[in-house]
């Protein structure tokens, strides 16, 4: 196959990554599998163009993304409803997607999986047309990404850090939103203090990423907790997987929801893969099954063919 890589050299831990050592490595494993490469390493404001132009290019098979979630997400968003794939590199903090898909989480794993790795066909989703591949939510994860976004870190543990503090401050002033959610023909107004909108359902038991990327639903997870120790056993319990023990969330699923937001005039945002958006007033999510091609370890390929 040939492969485009672009790596964002200001993103996630690739930021401390000695790039053209790595880029070394990348070339002697693909190519030592009989694959050809042309890797492009930009700094971040950069990524956007040049993913445009590797997804544009008619002889790559593959495109590499390494970088965080914006990286990713943007990758993927430019090779929605094409036959070229993607390839992650896990460079983020999380790297969530990553997870679902049984990507091996350090770099060079993650690069010797794809020397052999095979292609399968996993869901997407969007909010107004626009792509994601993890998460839309509203409420207090856009908060908590507001309040981290004005502190300083420097690395992934930084982040985390930051992460931690922005999660404490969300609690002792947690929002609330009037909305309205629309799921099926069903139709609820609620007062909430937080709405995720998930490519497929999360599993249970580990960080929140699907276990099935194929799964072809939306995880809808409303909350409408509000005290802090409700809200700190939200937290508890989200980053254990373990969401329907939590008496505070409400979980459906399907292939569309509306969200509608009715708290007065101001200006509320969303995340949309960890970036913040603007909230539109209505907001229609819908499912894209089989919109993205992923290149896998071919381990999980077999699985999920047996």
């Amino acid at each position: 196959m040939k492969f485009a890589a672009v790596l964002n050299r200001d993103g996630g831990t690739l930021r401390t990554t000695d790039l053209a050592a790595f880029s070394d490595r990348m070339r002697q494993t693909l190519e030592a599998a009989g694959h050809s490469l042309s890797i492009d390493v930009v700094a971040g404001k950069d990524v956007v163009e040049t993913l445009d132009n590797a997804a544009s290019r008619r002889a790559v098979d593959v495109v590499l993304a390494g970088g965080g979630d914006g990286t990713i997400s943007a990758a993927a968003a430019r090779l929605m409803g094409k036959k070229k794939a993607l390839a992650i590199l896990p460079a983020g903090t999380m790297n969530l997607f990553a997870r679902g898909l049984g990507i091996p989480q350090s770099l060079d794993a993650a690069l010797k999986s794809f020397a052999d790795g095979e292609i399968i066909a996993v869901d997407m989703a969007t909010a107004n047309g626009r792509p994601f591949i993890h998460q839309f939510s509203i409420g207090m994860h856009a908060k908590m990404v507001q309040l981290r976004q004005g502190m300083e870190f420097g690395s992934r543990l930084g982040k985390i850090g930051a992460s931690a503090k922005a999660a404490w401050a969300t609690i002792n002033n947690p929002p609330a939103m009037n909305v309205t959610l629309a799921v099926g023909k069903a139709e609820m107004t609620a007062r909430i203090s937080g709405i995720g909108v998930t490519n497929n359902l999360f599993g249970e038991g580990h960080l929140p990423y699907a276990d099935n990327p194929s799964g072809g639903v939306l995880g809808i997870y409303v909350t409408v907790a509000q005290q802090r120790a409700e809200l700190v056993k939200f937290f508890f319990d989200v980053a254990r997987g373990r969401w329907r023990d939590n008496e505070h969330v409400e979980i459906h699923q399907a292939d569309r929801t509306v969200l509608k937001i009715h708290s007065g005039s101001r200006k509320f945002r969303a995340v949309m893969d960890g970036e913040l958006v603007r909230l539109e007033r209505e907001t229609t999510i819908e499912i894209r099954p089989g919109a993205l091609n992923v290149l896998v370890p071919a381990s999980i390929a077999a699985a999920k063919a047996a």
